[in-house]
């Protein structure tokens, strides 16, 4: 595995492959791997003669009162992971070569509608940040395909309607969420748990589960799961931020033209603000209408 810290030698390197026939797929993170994003470098594998992976944690995608000072950085562990698996390119920028002229000053990409509701609504301007970034890789990198996970939901939507508005040639595809035995997502933040909370934690995609089958048994008060459902976090110790049920394609409100739902939450477990998601299918073929899981 190369490792490569500015763009001049990562595209250099790039160059030489594609001039060898090979194809290649990438994988942005922020570091601190867990499986989840190894999960995505397998299905990358599958997919592309050559597999790189970004690790750049990303300082216009946070809040003021966020975690960046705290987001772990643990790149010699990462390395290892990602050689064991064998990934052929890293590139792990510095911040001057990403923004050489300072973030103040930065060109930035919006997605607008997607990037402003749910957590685009209680974390203004992260999604800015978001699509900034991944599409400042996405032209350094040029990849023919880019891997993410399912579990940044929103995040995946939005960077599919932003390659599709600019017209960038890079095929997306997506992995479903990762999760540990008792169900709860993996996620960096997930080491921010004391050992109670992390007991509580996986209450988070039982209460989407709960909901997922309410609606597949017919229940169609979209309104009242949503309250319930908040009900039932607050009660286990969550704070929630949203709890949602939307139309999959577009996070808006669920109409009669919805093919797949979306059921998207984010709540804070002590400091920890953790999100995640299910999706259930619309079945067209049943004259009852009914629900099928998706």
């Amino acid at each position: 595995m190369r490792t490569y810290s500015t763009n001049a030698k990562l595209q250099s390197a790039l160059r030489d492959f594609r001039q060898k026939g090979s194809s290649i797929a990438f994988v942005p993170t922020m570091g601190n791997l867990h499986q989840g994003h190894l999960d995505l470098v397998r299905k990358a594998k599958r997919l592309c003669d050559v597999v790189v992976v970004s690790i750049f944690v990303n300082p216009l995608q946070f809040g003021p009162n966020e975690d960046l000072d705290a987001y772990p950085r643990t790149l010699s562990a990462d390395k290892e992971k990602l050689f064991a698996e064998g990934v052929q390119v890293l590139y792990a920028p510095g911040l001057e070569e990403i923004y050489p002229e300072g973030m103040a000053a930065q060109t930035q990409v919006q997605v607008p509608d997607l990037g402003n509701t749910l957590c685009g609504s209680s974390r203004p301007g992260h999604f800015d940040g978001v699509t900034t970034v991944v599409s400042k890789l996405f032209n350094i990198v040029q990849p023919d395909v880019a891997v993410f996970g399912e579990k940044d939901f929103q995040q995946l939507s939005i960077v599919r309607k932003m390659v599709k508005d600019l017209c960038m040639p890079i095929e997306i595809v997506a992995v479903a969420t990762t999760r540990d035995e008792d169900g709860l997502a993996k996620s960096s933040r997930n080491g921010y748990l004391n050992d109670q909370q992390r007991n509580i934690a996986p209450v988070l995609h039982q209460t989407l589960n709960s909901c997922r089958e309410a609606i597949a048994c017919g229940f169609d008060n979209f309104l009242q799961l949503e309250s319930h459902a908040r009900m039932k976090l607050l009660q286990a110790g969550f704070e929630p931020d949203y709890f949602a049920i939307r139309d999959a394609r577009t996070l808006l409100a669920v109409t009669e033209d919805t093919e797949e739902i979306a059921i998207l939450a984010a709540a804070r477990l002590g400091a920890t603000r953790l999100i995640d998601n299910v999706k259930l299918g619309l079945n067209p073929v049943s004259d009852w209408g009914m629900l099928a899981d998706g």
